[in-house]
């Protein structure tokens, strides 16, 4: 049997996106995947998200917003960055590490133009459903990059 893959997800805040998929690869692909999340810039997680992977029957109350120095000693096989800033801002990682860029839209950004919460709420359960299905392709469409 192999060791899991380590991933890191990045996102610039560790609110949201990369708690989502840090949350979905814990869940659908604990026994290949080793996942964390961190952010370059981190402001806390966002309760919408927490409601909506609960929504999915996934539990993210227990996660905390990360810096990614907080996490600069794990051997990452890859960092796939979930937003267009953290591709950017990607600090550089030691080892054989692989930066993979796999873009989200932002769902609080997407929920300040929303007239309603419900409307905000649909931003978030979208995203969060991109991010499964992206999740679900893992770890072989990281391999075969």
């Amino acid at each position: 049997m192999t060791e899991p893959v380590k991933v890191l997800f990045l996102c610039t805040g560790n609110a949201c996106r990369s708690q989502m998929a840090e949350g979905w690869a814990r869940a659908l692909k604990a026994d290949v995947i080793d996942a964390y999340s961190a952010g370059i810039a981190p402001h806390g997680v966002d309760p919408r998200a927490v409601s909506v992977m609960r929504e999915a029957g996934i539990d993210i109350t227990g996660h905390a917003s990360k810096h990614v120095d907080e996490v600069a000693d794990v051997p990452f096989d890859y960092v796939v960055t979930v937003c267009d800033n953290a591709a950017e801002s990607c600090p550089i990682f030691p080892g054989r590490v692989e930066t993979v860029h796999r873009g989200f839209q932002d769902p609080p950004a997407l929920a300040r133009q929303a007239t309603n919460e419900a409307e905000a709420m649909t931003h978030y359960r979208r995203v969060r459903d991109e991010i499964r299905a992206f999740v679900e392709t893992l770890p072989e469409a990281l391999r075969q990059r």
